[in-house]
């Protein structure tokens, strides 16, 4: 295989020049990835000229370079682990004669994987449902192709493998679901047997869905006095949640629910806590608000008699009011119209008092209270005065006076 090689690799005008010329390699083992340089070696000079020798390298026949060089080494920059490669040099003087070295075989060692891990995206293993969720696997040392595989759970279950020459790779899962939570854990490997990475715990966080208030009461009809018990609750939604209680859109108060379902919040009622309830759910990735639900409180018997029994007394005490009103001001009525009767007949004495006029607190308002006659005084011997009194019902300064003679 070796001769075929070099017949194959070896031009018209090629000697053999073993005895002249030497390729090596350092390192002679190289790793993958990392540089290796070639330097073709003179034993003795090919000839007498001044003229210096010119350096070509190949690999597998192929050259590695397109021009003769007057550099006796070569450096390759990386080198890939893909086969066994042959490599060999020529050289030439001042004429056309070209001289060969022998092949020089390289086996490149590739770099085993090591220090495997997995981790996510979002980071800490939390992901919320519906969301992107991606495993990455990554290598601390390794060459050439990685071939990278993920699992899921004690068992194992493999979910994908890709193989790429890079130290990581992702696993993308769209959209998480909650079937999704569990343990995971990846493998990676490049010829030299697979190493595993640790377990990484995977939850999905749920959001609450629209939370429903129940009003929880001893009896079908609610009173003033009694404790009512406010229940609210979600049907999905990851722990822990805060739960807000609401009466006619105030807040009433708060409760957590830990481990999830529902919270309460007992209220003592009176009749100002009648109208709509409600409460909202909330676990950090969203609060939902539920429906209102109404609540209506009948004031008890007693209390109503209560009640009825202070209106009592406060009408009474307003009949009362009015009732005084009146009388000081029929009192000064009374006593503006003995006034203007007396500026009126200043030659006469004063009437005496009639007592008819305390019915100004019973008559009505549009009727006039029927007059008085008083003899008053006789001048002669037939004749004889009479005074007239007239009070009125009305809004007026005071009553009319009337003389009259019979």
């Amino acid at each position: 295989m070796l001769r075929s090689l070099l017949l194959l690799i070896c031009a018209p005008l090629c000697e053999p020049a073993e005895r002249w010329l030497h390729l090596k390699a350092r390192p002679s083992r190289p790793t993958e990835g990392s540089s290796m340089t070639l330097t073709c070696e003179l034993q003795q000079p090919l000839q007498t000229s001044k003229i210096p020798p010119e350096f070509r390298f190949f690999r597998n026949g192929e050259a590695l370079q397109q021009a003769w060089s007057s550099s006796s080494e070569f450096k390759i920059l990386t080198t890939w682990t893909n086969s066994v490669e042959y490599y060999h040099c020529e050289t030439k003087g001042a004429g056309t004669r070209v001289f060969r070295s022998m092949p020089l075989q390289i086996q490149v060692q590739r770099v085993p994987v090591s220090d495997v891990t997995l981790k996510t995206q979002p980071p800490g293993g939390q992901v919320t449902e519906g969301k992107k969720l991606i495993l990455v696997c990554s290598v601390a040392t390794g060459t050439g192709n990685i071939t990278f595989l993920w699992y899921k759970g004690a068992m194992g279950l493999q979910l994908g493998t890709k193989a790429q020459r890079s130290l990581t790779a992702e696993f993308e899962i769209f959209p998480a679901r909650e079937s999704d939570a569990g343990h995971y854990y990846c493998a990676a490997g490049n010829g030299y047997g697979h190493k595993v990475s640790g377990l990484v715990s995977i939850t999905v966080r749920i959001p609450v869905s629209l939370p429903v208030i129940t009003l929880r009461t001893t009896r079908a009809q609610t009173m003033a006095g009694d404790t009512v018990e406010l229940y609210c609750e979600v049907q999905r939604g990851s722990p822990p949640i805060q739960y807000q209680f609401y009466h006619k859109n105030v807040t009433l108060g708060s409760s957590w629910a830990s481990s999830g379902g529902g919270a309460s919040f007992n209220l003592s009622l009176t009749i100002e806590h009648s109208g709509n309830y409600s409460c909202e759910a909330d676990n950090g990735l969203g609060a939902q608000h539920s429906k209102d639900v109404p609540l209506n409180i009948t004031v008890p018997t007693e209390n109503r008699r209560e009640l009825l029994t202070s209106g009592v007394i406060v009408g009474l005490f307003s009949i009362l009011g009015a009732t005084t009103a009146v009388l000081l001001f029929c009192s000064w009525i009374k006593r503006k119209n003995r006034g203007r009767l007396s500026a009126r007949e200043p030659l006469r004495s004063p009437p005496s008092p009639v007592p008819q006029e305390s019915n100004c607190l019973n008559a009505p308002s549009s009727l006039p209270l029927p007059p008085v006659y008083e003899n008053v005084n006789s001048v002669r011997k037939n004749d004889v005065y009479s005074l007239v009194s007239s009070l009125q019902q009305e809004r007026e300064p005071a009553a009319e006076l009337k003389a009259l003679v019979v």
